[in-house]
């Protein structure tokens, strides 16, 4: 199996997993978006509760130029950790929710 073919695998898992934990009502959905044509991949709630709209992204991953970009993470998890312990090198790991100057600091990829 390919890098990226593996990487698309170990990112459904990861997300698969975090979202069972997540709590879905009747006006909130749990939904988990796997776009392996596009490399986009997301964990969101949608709906309403009470008169107030939800539309929020839990997770958002990104595979780009061969190394998985963490671009939001509203958790207590360790996504970029918890792809290491799976397998994946720290360089193919971007930090994408930090700014670009701060990714040299981070003991991930920097793109």
């Amino acid at each position: 199996m390919d890098k990226i073919t593996l990487y698309r695998e170990y990112i459904k898992t990861l997300l698969t997993n975090y979202a069972k934990d997540d709590i879905s009502t009747e006006e909130v959905d749990v939904q988990l978006i796997f776009d392996t044509e596009n490399d986009h991949y997301q964990w969101m709630n949608v709906g309403w509760e009470d008169l107030n709209r939800v539309y929020r992204t839990v997770i958002h991953l990104d595979i780009k130029n061969g190394k998985i970009w963490l671009q939001q993470n509203l958790t207590e998890e360790n996504p970029a950790a918890d792809l290491v312990k799976m397998g994946v090198s720290r360089e193919d790991i971007v930090l994408g929710l930090h700014p670009p100057y701060k990714r040299p600091y981070t003991d991930y990829g920097v793109a």
